[in-house]
């Protein structure tokens, strides 16, 4: 059975930093892309990161970029979304997903992601 867990979303004020992790189990990690995506009140789910199985590849919508990093450690099955620099639009419920990553290039396409997790809470000040 397939579980993503997520942690480490909470309340900041603007101009603050979290960092959260996603713990994988019960897949073959190594062989799978990742990706965070959030979604904010009345609004649908948005593409945030994405990260390739090797980790050498990474992609991030442009409302983040140069903000926010993404990172993984295939031998402890998790990777991180670093956000640093946070706005109040950035305020939404956070998703880990895998999808898998035939070309190596990760994916910001949320129709690609077999297994999400529960979510954590994003909250940004102002």
């Amino acid at each position: 059975q397939v579980q993503l867990v997520e942690s480490g979303g909470g309340l900041v004020q603007a101009g603050g930093s979290l960092r959260l992790s996603c713990a994988a189990s019960g897949l073959t990690f190594a062989s799978y892309a990742m990706g965070w995506f959030r979604q904010a009140p009345g609004k649908e789910r948005d593409f945030v990161a994405t990260i390739s199985w090797s980790g050498t590849t990474t992609n991030f919508a442009d409302s983040v970029k140069g903000r926010f990093t993404i990172s993984r450690d295939n031998a402890k099955n998790t990777v991180y979304l670093q956000m640093n620099s946070l706005k109040p639009e950035d305020t939404a419920v956070y998703y880990c997903a895998c999808a898998a990553d035939l070309y190596g290039l990760g994916s910001s396409r949320s129709q690609e992601y077999e297994y999400w997790g529960q979510g954590t809470q994003v909250t940004v000040s102002s």
